[in-house]
């Protein structure tokens, strides 16, 4: 398939497009001028921004599936992105293509001890407030619209657990929000890449929605400790109260690391085959790819 992936050089995206190369597919990665050297190797740069809907457009019109992997955080988000999505799903254009949406598990707020499985109730911090409607966008298109749901991705020495890691580093200890007895829904950045493959290759012809969700119930305590034991710091951690985490990272960023939740990925494993590694975060963490830095 010809798949066009827009956020390709990000942490997300560069994980899923060398995925997909690798699974045989031919993409084309759309990235702003400049971001070319971040593409994986067989990618090829096609130049777009997500607050440019016709440049989107430019690049989807020859793709057999589109893959929106971009987590835009600017106060405009919801304006930005739904026009970014409508613009993406006009140039597909026929209901045998396909449109995949990144989305994400703070969709179901704090539930834990529940575990939400994809029909869970939604109760999303106000950073994600609008998601659902912008996974309405990809439904509603008339294309085969599926929606993955990551959890609190980590792996490569990215995504926010590398804030564990590095405050262990300059500061001695890692640094939590709250007193880190809250839990969080985790998935290995090769295994969500994995999850794309599977849902663009198995996914029914209208589509669906997919949380990614390695099913551990680890909470940020142990997590925070196991980075900082993989930075030689015995396990210590230093416990943010929420309102200096609040002034330091804003208010709405601060209170999604406040939620405590669980997930299933159960229906991505029955449907599609998709298992994740045995491993977990704090394994990663404490002697993985977050060690050094």
């Amino acid at each position: 398939m010809k798949i066009s992936v827009v956020g390709a050089s990000g942490y997300i995206g560069r994980a899923l497009s060398a995925a997909l190369i690798a699974a045989g597919h031919t993409v084309s990665g759309v990235v702003r001028p400049g971001s070319e050297g971040k593409l994986p190797a067989g990618a090829h740069a096609v130049h777009g921004d997500v607050s440019d809907p016709a440049s989107l457009a430019n690049a989807a019109r020859e793709a057999d599936a589109v893959v929106y992997a971009v987590q835009y955080n600017g106060a405009d988000a919801f304006e930005v992105e739904s026009a970014a999505l409508k613009a993406l799903a006009g140039a597909l254009g026929s209901g045998e293509k396909t449109l995949v949406y990144t989305s994400g598990i703070w969709l179901y707020g704090s539930n834990y001890p529940a575990v939400a499985d994809e029909t869970a109730p939604h109760d999303p911090p106000p950073i994600v407030g609008k998601r659902a409607e912008l996974e309405a966008i990809v439904f509603d298109a008339g294309l085969r619209g599926i929606v993955i749901r990551p959890g609190c991705v980590y792996g490569a020495g990215g995504g926010i657990p590398a804030m564990w890691a590095q405050s262990a580093r300059t500061e001695g200890a890692a640094r939590m929000v709250g007193d880190g007895s809250n839990h969080w829904i985790m998935v290995h950045l090769d295994d969500l890449a994995t999850l794309y493959v599977h849902a663009i290759e198995q996914a029914p012809p209208k589509g669906d929605v997919y949380n990614a969700s390695d099913d551990t119930r680890l909470t940020v305590r142990e997590m925070a400790q196991a980075a900082s034991r993989g930075q030689g710091k015995d396990g210590a951690v230093i416990a943010w109260p929420a309102a200096e985490a609040r002034a330091a990272l804003g208010t709405a960023f601060a209170d999604a690391l406040l939620l405590d939740q669980a997930a299933t990925s159960a229906k991505a494993r029955r449907d599609l085959g998709w298992h994740p590694r045995s491993t977990t975060a704090a394994d990663d963490l404490q002697g993985g790819s977050y060690v050094g830095g």
